[in-house]
């Protein structure tokens, strides 16, 4: 017996080493074929070559055919990588508007406290040189990189501004010097009481430290008389998993598990909280929708599995996938997914299929045949397969065609700075009401955008599909009736939706006088699926009274 079971481990051991050396030779295949490619077209294709557009599409298929989320970021975009990865950069603090590219930039919104409102920057005011150069003929792309730059240093511009103050008048030509700083834009975006016992914390990304930003903002809230916590992770799409630890960790005794990562080279890592709770009574609501992914999941889901909290919205995005950075020649860096996560029921919230799915990017239909079921604490059943399904479902509004339209075509956006130029100020933002609405039609009238609406969109394509099959001409008259019950003209479309259309005109006024935490207050006003999850009432997953 020994005999064989030594014999068995040989068989094995010369399994596995033969199994290395044929990933070796493959690797080793494909390098020198790929090599040999490049050389050839090099010396004999019959244009020139460039090497490095090429080289860089090679990287990128490569890449892309593994999953969504292994990326190549050469040298040239390490700033942008960081920047996405710890919400700074070196800047103004201000968001701009370049209408025309043969135009001045325009101030659209400075940030509270930037170094741009320091200055005396407003919305509004327009930009007509960055450092002695004509902003005429720069793209926004190309004016927003010669604003940034590194902390300490000064960039002069030439402004007209739009209305008078600190000794100027409106119309007025100034310079105005700006001493870049750290901008640090926040990913805890929003603390508040929603009324006298329910504290609101927006969380929008998981950055380095914010983690004791939500502690903090608990601090907060609860010396206001907060009695219950909605969470709102509704669009985040993740970041540190250490902070999502963090996070985890202040409402759950010390010592659980928050999440386990398991990849194919790397001993399995537990990550547990380290810290003592500040809470593990508060009933807490977290908020989830398709965009909240990574680290969003690793907290809705842990807080589910602890029956510690109820998860209300819609189904999360299915992102389980661990990334890491590697260092590469020539300052280059890799992005690579090292490792799947599973919350502490077991669950991998990674969505089976991740290469195909819904239009807003959310995991389409799981069969059961392909989940598995697991218990939480309380021995609720919940399923893995495709991202955390919320204890109580609850529907976010569905906006027209329109509106969308307005948002994307930027029209709300220059009606907002039309309004800054004909009103100095408005009222508070909890007092502001936006009713001049026959004024939104009459400027939005006369803009160019795609106002038709659903069912007529349909209709067109229809209509196309109808003549690619010769079968336009035949169906003409059932056509023309569709077509005119269908139509609605612009100004008649634009008052059928004015009680959707408000709120977002609201939010883009506010923040031009009081940034960009009034505009959440706005959106807080009018948000439907916040409201209607607080009306369930359902704050204790699981527990027995």
């Amino acid at each position: 017996m020994k005999r064989i079971v030594i014999i068995l481990a040989a068989v094995a051991a010369i399994s596995v080493s033969a199994s290395a050396q044929s990933r070796s030779f493959t690797l080793g295949k494909w390098v020198e074929v790929q090599n040999a490619i490049l050389k050839e077209l090099n010396r004999s294709y019959v244009d020139s070559l460039e090497v490095g557009r090429i080289e860089r599409a090679g990287v990128n298929a490569m890449l892309e055919a593994l999953d969504p989320y292994t990326v190549y970021v050469p040298e040239e975009e390490q700033e942008d990588f960081q920047m996405m990865l710890s919400n700074t950069y070196g800047g103004i603090g201000a968001i701009i508007y370049k209408p025309d590219v043969n135009g001045n930039v325009i101030i659209n919104e400075p940030y509270a406290n930037s170094p741009a409102a320091k200055a005396g920057l407003h919305c509004g005011d327009e930009i007509e040189q960055i450092d002695g150069l004509s902003t005429h003929g720069l793209t926004s792309q190309e004016s927003s990189e010669r604003m940034r730059g590194k902390p300490g240093t000064q960039v002069v511009f030439k402004v007209k501004k739009l209305r008078g103050g600190n000794g100027w008048k409106a119309g007025e030509t100034i310079e105005v010097p700006v001493t870049r700083e750290r901008i640090v834009l926040p990913s805890l975006s929003y603390v508040g009481m929603l009324n006298d016992k329910d504290g609101y914390i927006l969380l929008d990304k998981f950055t380095d430290g914010v983690g004791q930003g939500v502690r903090d903002a608990y601090a907060t809230l609860k010396a206001q008389g907060m009695q219950r916590l909605v969470l709102d992770l509704r669009g985040n799409g993740g970041g540190l998993m250490n902070e999502a630890v963090n996070i985890v960790s202040l409402f759950v005794p010390r010592g659980s598990v928050v999440v386990t990562a398991k990849g194919r080279n790397a001993a399995e890592a537990v990550y547990k909280t380290m810290t003592d709770p500040v809470d593990t009574e508060i009933p807490i609501l977290v908020l989830v929708d398709s965009g909240s992914a990574s680290a969003s999941e690793i907290v809705s889901g842990a807080l589910q599995d602890y029956d510690r909290a109820t998860i209300a919205g819609t189904r999360t995005f299915g992102k389980g996938l661990v990334q890491s950075i590697r260092p590469l020649p020539y300052n280059g860096q890799l992005k690579l997914t090292t490792a799947k996560y599973y919350t502490p029921s077991g669950r991998c919230v990674q969505a089976i299929d991740y290469s195909h799915r819904n239009e807003d990017g959310s995991v389409g239909y799981i069969p059961d045949s392909l989940t598995h079921s697991f218990t939480t604490a309380h021995g609720r059943t919940v399923k893995d397969g495709g991202g955390i399904t919320p204890d109580v479902e609850v529907k976010a509004h569905r906006y027209s065609r329109l509106t969308y339209s307005l948002v994307y075509s930027g029209i709300m956006e220059q009606y907002a700075l039309e309004f800054v130029r004909k009103h100095a100020s408005i009222p508070a933002v909890d007092d502001f009401r936006f009713e001049d609405y026959e004024d939104f039609i009459a400027f939005a009238k006369d803009k160019e955008f795609d106002y038709r609406s659903s069912a007529r969109a349909l209709f067109d394509d229809m209509k196309k599909t109808l003549a690619d099959d010769g079968l336009a001409d035949t169906m003409a008259p059932q056509l023309e009736a569709l077509q005119k019950s269908l139509d609605m003209d612009k100004e008649s479309f634009l008052r059928l939706k004015k009680d959707e259309i408000v709120p977002f005109i609201e939010e883009e006024i506010v923040v031009r006088y009081y940034f960009q935490e009034a505009g959440i207050r706005v959106r807080i006003r009018y948000d439907e699926q916040l409201h209607n999850a607080l009306a369930q009432n359902y704050w204790n997953p699981g527990k027995k009274d």
